[in-house]
């Protein structure tokens, strides 16, 4: 399984329509537009899995950068998740002493 990050598209693209971009290179697993959590809108980026790594490695270097809307799509294969740091520090773990 091949996941792939889709970037700098439209605020209007639907998981439906970034699955549509990719179906001409092969099978789509998953096709999913990353939504804002408290508005529910686009954020203008996705993830789309594909079973078959030649058929992602094809769809990635034919959509790389390709317009879609007057936009330049940036299309590359995902990286692995990473856990995000505690920045803050919670109000518990400071030793106040007087």
């Amino acid at each position: 399984m091949k996941k792939i990050f889709v970037g700098n598209f439209s605020f209007n693209v639907t998981d439906a329509e970034l699955r549509q971009w990719f179906e001409p290179y092969g099978a789509i697993e998953s096709a999913t537009v990353v939504t804002d959590r408290d508005t529910g809108r686009s954020r203008g980026f996705g993830f789309v899995e594909m079973p078959n790594e030649n058929e992602a490695l094809a769809a990635i270097a034919a959509l790389n950068g390709k317009d879609m809307e007057g936009r330049a799509l940036t299309v590359n294969e995902a990286r692995a998740k990473t856990e995000r740091g505690g920045g803050g520090h919670s109000r518990q773990s400071r030793d106040h002493r007087s």
